[in-house]
Order: structure tokens, then C-alpha cells, then sequence
């Protein structure tokens, strides 16, 4: 046999393997062929190939192998098992830029899918690895060690202290300022992932200069960049006081609220949920917000969007109004209640519902002026339909009450008061007949409207127990009457004057 012949032998060997890799490599994008491969038992044949001569098979085997954990945690799982990781942590300080980048996102593959995965990702010393690759000179290597680090911190606490005991936020920071804006938006992304757990690694993401950089980014014409930058800004504000006044320092306001109209809807709800993580925390940073428009631009955003991207405006509202009553009529001038409205009356998802009935409660309850702007928008009689509905969800019909309590208890505006005496239970009734308590004494026009348009008539039909703070109402309301006016209108009057007619003797 001739040498040509016995080579041939192992070229055909080296084609067939290749042929093979890149062929799982295929059929790995498609969902529909992962379970065949998985049972054809594909994870066990990929991997000598991590180690094969040939620098294309071993890439493209790291390839096949990243889109299939990429599947399912099963798959996931069988890297693990397969005793795969540790080859490729070592092939990440060894090999060419094209084997990084394939064995980063294998093992950002495998990190995304629960924290015990990401763990065993940690535990065979990728960390380390992942962190040499940030100070690699191809940006593509970066950006996939970034994705990485970025999966495995974003689990927990724990996983996230450990990406930032490897020395990674001082170099994501450095990414963050690479030209390739595809780096700028991995390295933000990871930051936010690691900032989000708890103040202290948000602390050390600022420590590491990183709010400036992130701050220059605000305006980049990139719609996915500045997802992750506002998504950066939210997470470290939302910690602490300290921390969202950093934030705010870097004068990002009023500039960024051009950013509730841009085209990305995920710009505009991630500068909104910046929003508000700020002014949840003090009326003085709210003030700051509102100052600069905020509130405003926030009601407007709302008008222009729906479902789940309502949800962090209508939260920021709340919060502005809760602080205190001069921030909360701000909401108010600024249309705020019609708005939120709209919100409730449109929306069918149940926590957005109780977020909104939240919010109104927050808007209403300061004073009589406040109570009555938010119940001459009739939100009143949907509050009340929405906690006595049997189908709202617990934690919404928790919030209807409380916004309607808090509400009633300051409201003097009656007519928006009295279609509640004939819908609401008991327990809400006895804020709404505390109320025409309150005013009728004092005012006898609301007197002589309250007998005209039949709430007297239906005070006296409500059946109170004896000494209760309801009985004690109507007893009040009673008192602004003459008993014979009160008598006329009590359920079975006119039986006792049909009776008197009987009894009745002409002479």
C-alpha cells in the first residue's frame, strides 16, 4: 500500500469528523432536532472532540456543544457530568480567539439556567479564565467572557460576589468604554447584573467609576445600548438613598426624558423604571424628578403604551404622590388621575389593576381636595368593583380596599359618594356613611340634595348592629333631620300610614 493511499485514510477520517461537528452544529439551532440528537447521544461523541488535533473541529465541537446546552438544562446538565468544563476552562488561557469566544459561550450556555449550574461553571475555576479573556485584545473574546460573567452573576448574591472577587467590574467598566458598541452593551448588561443583588455590589460597581461611563451613554444612538445602560442606572439606584443621589449627580435629568419617546419601547419603560427607583426613596429626590418634568413626561408615556409596560409609571406616580400632599396635587395638575384612569379601566392584568388601585390610593388620601380629584374621575364605584369581584386576585382586591379606605376617609365630595351607599359591603360602607356624617351637619344644601335624591331614604334601609361605628353614623345623619322627615322615609312608613288610614274614625 502506498504512503498516498494510507494518508488518504486520514484525510477521510479528518473530513468526516469535520463533516460531523459542523453538521451537529446545524442541527443544533433548531429546537425540533435536539431531543433525536440528545438521545443519538451526541454530548458523548462531542467530546474528544474538544480535544482534536484539528483547531476547526475542536471550535465548531465547542460550537455544537454551546448550542445545545443552550436547549435545556438537561443538556446542560450533561456538559457538567460529561466532565467538559474543566477542558474548556483550560483551552480558554490556551487556544486562538475563535476557540475563546466558542468555549465562553459554552460555558455562558450552561451558567444561564439555574444557579447550581452556574455554580459548577464557577467550581472548575472559569472565573478566573473568563476574567484574562475581559484583557484579551479581539473585542469579540471580551464580549463573550463578558455574557458570561454577566449569566453567572445575575442568580444570586453569592455567585455575583464571586464574578466581583475575580476582579471582573473593573474591567467590565473598561469595556464599557471600548468603540464596539455590541462590547458596550454586554459589559452594561453584565454590570447591571451584578449591581441588582444587594447595595453592596451595587456600591463596588460604583466604586469602580462606572456611573460616569454609563451616564456618557444616555443619548447613544443605540436603541440595545441604552436598554442596558437605563437598566444599569435602575438597578444600582434602586438599593438606597445614597445610591440613587449618585445616580441623579451625574445629571442625566432632565436629558434622558427625550428617551420616553424613542422608538424602543424597552427605552422608554427601562428610563422609566429609573425613574422610579429614584423617587420611591425620598419627597426630596421626587421633588427633583418632578422639577426637571418628570411626572409629566411619565403621564404622557402612559398614553402611549400598554400592559406590562404601564407598570413601572404607574408605580413612579404612586410613589411621587405618597411622599406628600404637595407632591401628590403635582400628579394631579399634571393630569395624572384621568390618565391612570385610563389605565384602570383598560387593562385586564391583575397586577398592573392593583398597582393602579395603589396609586389612586397614594394620589387621595392626603386631603379633601386630593380625595376629590381622584373621585370625580369615577374611579370610586371601579375600586369598589374590583375588590368585590370573587374572580380579582387576592393581592388585588387587598389594594382595592385599601385605596378605597384611605380614599373615603378624606373625600367630602358627596355626589361621587353616593352611588357607594347602594353597591358597597358593610366594612366600605361605613366609611362612605361617615362621610356624609361629617359634611351634612355643616352644610344644608348637601342636606336638602341627600333627601331629593334618595340617600336618606336609603340610609334608613341599612340594617347597622347596635353600637357599631355604622349605627353611630346614620345616627348622626339622623340628627340633621326632623324625626318626622326621618320617620317618612323608614322602611314601612307607609304600612303605618295605610294602618292610621284604617283605624281612622270620620266624624
Amino acid at each position: 500500500m502506498s504512503q498516498r493511499q494510507v494518508l488518504q485514510a486520514f484525510e477521510q477520517y479528518q473530513k468526516s469528523r469535520t463533516q460531523f461537528v459542523q453538521t451537529i452544529a446545524e442541527l443544533a439551532t433548531r429546537p425540533q432536532n435536539i431531543e433525536t440528537l440528545q438521545n443519538a447521544g451526541v454530548m458523548s461523541l462531542l467530546r474528544p472532540l474538544l480535544l482534536d488535533v484539528v483547531p476547526t473541529i475542536q471550535q465548531t465541537a465547542a460550537l455544537a456543544l454551546g448550542r445545545l446546552a443552550n436547549h435545556n438544562d438537561d443538556l446542560a446538565e450533561a456538559v457538567v457530568r460529561g466532565d467538559i468544563l474543566p477542558q474548556l476552562v483550560y483551552s480558554l488561557a490556551e487556544q486562538n480567539r475563535f476557540y475563546k469566544k466558542a468555549a465562553a459561550f459554552v460555558l455562558r450556555a450552561v451558567a444561564k439556567h439555574s444557579p447550581a449550574l452556574a455554580q459548577a461553571v464557577v467550581d472548575c475555576g472559569a472565573l478566573h479564565a473568563l476574567v484574562i479573556s475581559l484583557e484579551e485584545f479581539d473585542p469579540g473574546v471580551k464580549e463573550a467572557a463578558a455574557w458570561a460573567l454577566g449569566y453567572i452573576a445575575r442568580h444570586n448574591a453569592q455567585l455575583s460576589q464571586e464574578v466581583v472577587d475575580a476582579g471582573a467590574v473593573p474591567l467590565l467598566v473598561l469595556c464599557i468604554q471600548e468603540p464596539e458598541v455590541a462590547l458596550k452593551r454586554i459589559a452594561a448588561s453584565a454590570l447591571s447584573d451584578i449591581a441588582k443583588h444587594s447595595p453592596e455590589l451595587a456600591q463596588t460597581v460604583v466604586d469602580t467609576g462606572a456611573i460616569a461611563h454609563l451616564a456618557q451613554m444616555v443619548l447613544n444612538p443605540d436603541a440595545k445600548l441604552k436598554r442596558q445602560v437605563f437598566s444599569a442606572l435602575s438597578q444600582i439606584s434602586k438599593h438606597s438613598v445614597d445610591l440613587a443621589e449618585i445616580v441623579l449627580e451625574a445629571e442625566i435629568f432632565p436629558s434622558v426624558l427625550g428617551c420616553l419617546r424613542d422608538p424602543d419601547e424597552y427605552v422608554r419603560k427601562n428610563v422609566t423604571t429609573l425613574m422610579r427607583e429614584i423617587t420611591k426613596h425620598t419627597p426630596e429626590l421626587s421633588q427633583l424628578i418632578v422639577n426637571a418634568g418628570g411626572v409629566a413626561a411619565v403621564i404622557d408615556y402612559l398614553s402611549d403604551c400598554r400592559g406590562n409596560m404601564r407598570l413601572p409609571g404607574i408605580m413612579m406616580l404612586g410613589y411621587v404622590a405618597a411622599h406628600s400632599e404637595n407632591l401628590a396635587m403635582a400628579v394631579i395638575i399634571s393630569k395624572g388621575v384621568p390618565q391612570l384612569a385610563i389605565c384602570l379601566s383598560e387593562e385586564t392584568e391583575e397586577h398592573i389593576g392593583a398597582a393602579t388601585a395603589w396609586a389612586f390610593g397614594q394620589i387621595g388620601r392626603h386631603t379633601p381636595e386630593h380625595a376629590r380629584a381622584v373621585a370625580t374621575a369615577n374611579v370610586l364605584p371601579k375600586l369598589l368593583a374590583l375588590y368585590m369581584d370573587t374572580e380579582s386576585s387576592k393581592d388585588l382586591q387587598v389594594k382595592a380596599k385599601k385605596a378605597l379606605k384611605s380614599i373615603l376617609q378624606t373625600c367630602t365630595y358627596l355626589p361621587a359618594l353616593e352611588p357607594l351607599l347602594y353597591e358597597a359591603p358593610s366594612n366600605i360602607l361605613k366609611y362612605v356613611v361617615g362621610q356624609f356624617s361629617k359634611v351634612l351637619p355643616r352644610d344644608s344644601k348637601a342636606r336638602r340634595l341627600f333627601v331629593t335624591s334618595g340617600g336618606l331614604k336609603k340610609v334608613q334601609e341599612i340594617k347597622a348592629d347596635p353600637g357599631s361605628d355604622l349605627q353611630e353614623y346614620i345616627n348622626s345623619i339622623n340628627n340633621c333631620y326632623p324625626e318626622e322627615i326621618v320617620r317618612y322615609y323608614s322602611p314601612g312608613y307607609s304600612e303605618t300610614l295605610l294602618e292610621r288610614v284604617e283605624k281612622f274614625q270620620p266624624v
